[in-house]
């Protein structure tokens, strides 16, 4: 059995009269003449939904958009490319539901990011790895802005997880609105530059999405594999229930929304971290994952 070094470089190769070459990519003048694949290539024939975010995105951004990728993956092959931050959140979050998810590289597989091997294996495992490019083609300047455009195009419509005013994954939004696709954003507090680029998407009429409800609702989707419901006990509800009132809270002020001893309450909220349903931000201050 091949090594997955070995498989990269043994990668199947998907040429552009195949049924599995993308039809969204044949309208392009520059569409790659093949592809290379290391995985599932059936993938290629399903529904999917681009889901991207900064390298920068915040933590609890990252919780909220794993949890969005690991729900859409019911219905989506959730479709991204191979960095830290959004794109690390999507294929994490992916994996951890049904395991359809395709990442598209900027260069050749000799390219991916070396900090990113494990879990890029472990999508060549259980989804696709794909590139537009030969082995040992290196990632130059253009090469992100290529990609995302045929990232965009493969989806039904793109999530945007984080964003400055100036960063990649709203190059892949805007070629998603130029190709008249739906996009979707996670909503950021008014100035926050990580999301200031977000809230411009929504501003310029993409939907604000905060779980995966807001994007199957527009696709008149219903999803059938809902994760199941969380046992609470009082105190963590009381303890949720306060953190979804104030959207984040310092833990002395969750305490005592929540009526709930400061003593106690760090107890609580870690017992929600643990559950998937807070998220900490640092300096005590908690967020709401669902």
């Amino acid at each position: 059995m091949f090594s997955f070094l070995e498989q990269l470089k043994n990668a199947e190769c998907i040429e552009k009269n195949s049924p599995l070459y993308p039809k969204a990519w044949t309208a392009f003048s520059d569409a790659p003449e093949r592809l290379y694949a290391v995985g599932d290539t059936s993938l290629l024939t399903k529904r999917k939904f681009v889901i991207v975010g900064s390298r920068r995105t915040p933590a609890s951004a990252l919780k909220i958009g794993g949890q969005i990728a690991q729900d859409l993956s019911s219905v989506f092959v959730i479709t991204t490319g191979t960095a830290d931050g959004g794109d690390g959140a999507a294929m994490a979050g992916a994996l951890s539901g049904s395991g359809k998810v395709i990442c598209l590289l900027a260069g050749g597989f000799s390219a991916l990011p070396q900090g990113n091997l494990p879990i890029l294996e472990q999508v060549a495992k259980h989804g696709l790895l794909l590139s537009p490019h030969p082995y040992e083609t290196p990632v130059r300047s253009f090469s992100y802005e290529y990609r995302n455009k045929l990232l965009a195009a493969l989806g039904e419509g793109t999530l945007v997880l984080g964003a400055a005013e100036k960063s990649g994954a709203l190059i892949t939004a805007k070629y998603a609105r130029k190709l008249q696709k739906p996009i979707f954003a996670l909503p950021y507090a008014p100035g926050a530059a990580a999301g200031a680029g977000c809230n411009q998407l929504i501003k310029q009429g993409g939907f604000l999405t905060e779980t995966a409800k807001d994007v199957v609702d527009k696709f008149g989707i219903e999803m059938q594999n809902q994760a199941p419901m969380v046992a609470l006990n009082t105190d963590e509800e009381k303890m949720l229930t306060a953190l979804k009132d104030m959207s984040e809270g310092h833990l002395t002020e969750l305490a005592q929304r929540a009526n709930i001893p400061p003593y106690k309450a760090r107890a609580v909220l870690s017992a929600l971290e643990v559950k998937g349903l807070a998220v900490s931000l640092g300096g005590n201050i908690f967020a709401p994952v669902r």
